[in-house]
């Protein structure tokens, strides 16, 4: 986009030579404009682009914690069912006089 600005650019002023200052003059501030407006829509595209990216990154890094927690709360919930059952176990080995 930028090279095609700068391509009209140019070409305006190849053509400014044989103008009038004021036509010479107009044509510039075209030129000025155009660059302008395509600078300022390559910004807005990168900030566009760079929210989208922030807001993905965002999703998936709580998507992982996500997952995390879900492991976690696994892995807790596994200990705490095996250390009731080894308690259990004990306990039946106890009260069977296997001292």
């Amino acid at each position: 986009m930028i090279k095609r600005a700068a391509a009209t650019a140019l070409a305006i002023a190849s053509l400014l030579a044989a103008c009038s200052p004021a036509a010479q003059n107009e044509a510039a501030e075209a030129a000025d404009a155009i660059a302008a407006d395509a600078n300022a829509t390559m910004r807005e595209a990168v900030s566009d682009i760079d929210a989208a990216s922030d807001k993905a990154f965002g999703a998936a890094e709580n998507a992982i914690d996500s997952v995390g927690n879900s492991i976690d709360a696994a892995t807790a919930k596994g200990k705490a069912k095996t250390s009731e059952a080894l308690r259990d176990a004990a306990d039946a080995i106890e009260g069977s006089g296997g001292k």
